[in-house]
């Protein structure tokens, strides 16, 4: 009777080898965006013309690690006329004081806050855009989230990109900044960087155009079109509705060429997992053919089970030892490209491949997530909120966008961040 063993060993061992593949030509594609950005950025700097004005619009909750570094990246924008519109659901807000101290050194700066207690549905991230959008007066929105740092010419790159023929939306790859150098917020930022980048390279040349949230581009005639902020206020993935509300309209998701950085902030790992199993919630609700196939990304947990199947055999340890080195190359790489620095990380490389796996099988089952201090049941269909005696409240009309996210191979995107 042949043994199923070396069959499994053999199975895994091809995964991995995949995975490396993929991670391989990921960084390579990523490498060539960030060369073409660049080349872009001089072409921008020499260009004589006049740009139109922008509202930022940056909807907040909260105090965070390094949040005052992330908003200051927005004041210190190469562009002639843009405002910055905060929005936050009360005055007791700790964001609040960031926001003023920034103000009062940048005090040249167009600034509004917005401060309004509606929440108008579930994801109250899209509750504060609407209050927010009250008070913009330019007619390009940038939807940024509170956690991204961007490049001076950020704005110039979107709006270089938004003028494109038949571009309805504008959206930006970023990478995981760690806010400092414990493991936890190393290994959250590694996820990032060696899985959602080269995925996003990926699902690009395969002709994917996924909204990635933590940037999101459209004329204020464009957002009225597809019904407003209001359409998307009962989706806890709003950045794919958004996408897909967009395509839907014969129109292009386009790539910006600049690259953002997402701060990393998870103080446990408790913390990191419950964050993680929630975006693998949401994308397996919406994407799950998308999500399962995403396994292949983890090539050092594959690897690994290639020696459990066949302790001893010699290319089932080769397999592990190369793709282990490969994974180290990768990750340096894409730590130059993205200026995300991770000292240190290489002997963990395995731990985050199983951390990840470990984040899948729980994603598998069950719909219910902790989100903004509320819990929200997330299915197939349609997102709601229970409410403290367990009443459901606030379904959605919709049917969920399709889109990927953080473990997730073409189109990755982090949804409901």
């Amino acid at each position: 009777m042949i043994s199923i063993l070396p069959l499994l060993s053999g199975l895994t061992g091809v995964i991995s080898l995949a995975g490396q593949i993929q991670t391989m030509l990921g960084s390579t594609l990523l490498e060539r965006f960030s060369q073409k950005a660049k080349k872009l950025k001089d072409t921008l700097d020499q260009e004589k013309r006049s740009w139109p004005p922008i509202s930022i619009l940056k909807p907040l909750s909260g105090d965070e690690p390094l949040l005052e570094n992330a908003l200051e990246s927005f004041f210190q924008l190469d562009y002639p006329c843009y405002e910055i519109v905060f929005g936050l659901h009360n005055s007791t807000d700790t964001a609040l004081p960031v926001v003023q101290k920034l103000c009062q050194r940048y005090p040249k700066q167009q600034v509004s806050v917005v401060i309004d207690t509606s929440q108008h549905g579930i994801n109250r991230k899209v509750g504060n855009l609407i209050n927010i959008q009250k008070k913009c007066r330019y007619d390009i929105f940038v939807i940024s989230d509170s956690d991204i740092h961007v490049e001076p010419d950020y704005l110039k790159h979107i709006v270089a990109t938004l003028e494109r023929p038949n571009v309805g939306l504008v959206t930006t790859l970023y990478a995981g900044f760690a806010a400092d150098s414990r493991l936890v917020r190393q290994l959250g930022a590694l996820a990032i960087n060696a899985n959602f980048l080269p995925g996003v390279m990926m699902s690009r040349i395969l002709g994917r155009e996924d909204c990635l949230g933590a940037t999101m581009v459209l004329t204020r005639e464009k957002l009225a079109n597809i019904g407003g902020f209001q359409s998307l206020v009962h989706h806890v993935a709003d950045d794919a509705l958004l996408g897909k509300l967009i395509r839907d309209r014969g129109e292009h998701v386009a790539l910006a060429p600049t690259i953002c950085r997402t701060t990393v902030t998870e103080e446990s790992f408790h913390e990191l997992y419950s964050h993680e199993v929630r975006w693998g919630r949401t994308v397996r609700s919406v994407e799950p053919l998308g999500y399962g196939l995403s396994s292949i990304q983890f090539p050092l947990f594959w690897a690994s089970l290639t020696i459990v199947f066949s302790p001893l055999s010699p290319i089932s340890w080769l397999i592990l030892a190369l793709g282990w080195i490969i994974r180290g190359i990768v990750v340096k790489k894409i730590s130059r490209l993205t200026k995300c620095p991770l000292p240190g990380i290489f002997p963990f490389l395995i731990i985050r491949d199983w951390f990840s796996a470990l984040i899948m099988v729980a994603s598998a089952t069950g719909s219910r997530v902790a989100w903004r201090g509320q819990t929200v049941h997330i299915t197939s269909a349609k997102s709601h909120s229970a409410n403290a005696n367990g009443a459901s409240a606030l379904k959605s009309s919709q049917t969920a966008a399709s889109n990927s996210t953080i473990d997730s191979p073409p189109g990755i995107n982090r949804s409901a961040r």
